[in-house]
């Protein structure tokens, strides 16, 4: 897509990503519209793996801890792992906890809890992915709305270096 088209979209509009859920059965595959790209298909597969919440999305009342010890709820993951943080740093992850590595959350909460994470994206030079310098897209959806199975509340988010 040419970079005067490209400035102009708003990435955090519904138009620009869709969460849609099918139903196998009645689910038909289609064309993304011009000037969207089309990669081959490319056979994945997933591989179960225990995960632990990212340390940055820890905040300070999830845990108790010594304030004397610690600078927040994240440095007690961060400490003992020497700052190794994550789950899947630079991997895709469809559920369980998505990785940050930005010092920023990603699972937002709300009354219900924190948001269900439903996809992560990581930068894929073999799929010609890239958004930002080692950006990531992180698909969440408020945790009442999962349980409703209302998807037109997920949302995407985009972080980078």
């Amino acid at each position: 897509m040419p970079y005067e088209e490209y400035s102009a979209l708003d990435a955090y509009s519904p138009d620009a990503w869709r969460v849609i859920p099918a139903d196998p059965a009645r689910a038909v595959t289609t064309s993304a519209p011009g000037p969207a790209r089309r990669y081959p298909a490319r056979p994945v597969h997933a591989v179960r793996v225990t995960m632990l919440p990212d340390s940055w999305d820890l905040e300070n009342d999830d845990l108790p801890y010594d304030r004397d010890r610690h600078w927040g709820a994240p440095s007690l993951v961060l400490d003992p792992m020497d700052d190794l943080d994550g789950n899947t740093a630079g991997r895709h992850c469809a559920f369980g906890w998505p990785d940050t590595s930005y010092t920023s959350t990603v699972t937002a909460r709300d009354g219900d809890g924190p948001a269900v994470h439903l996809l992560k994206l990581a930068e894929d030079a073999d799929l010609g992915w890239g958004w930002g310098d080692a950006g990531t897209m992180y698909f969440t959806i408020p945790a009442g709305a999962f349980a409703a199975g209302d998807f037109g509340r997920a949302e995407v988010a985009g972080h980078c270096c």
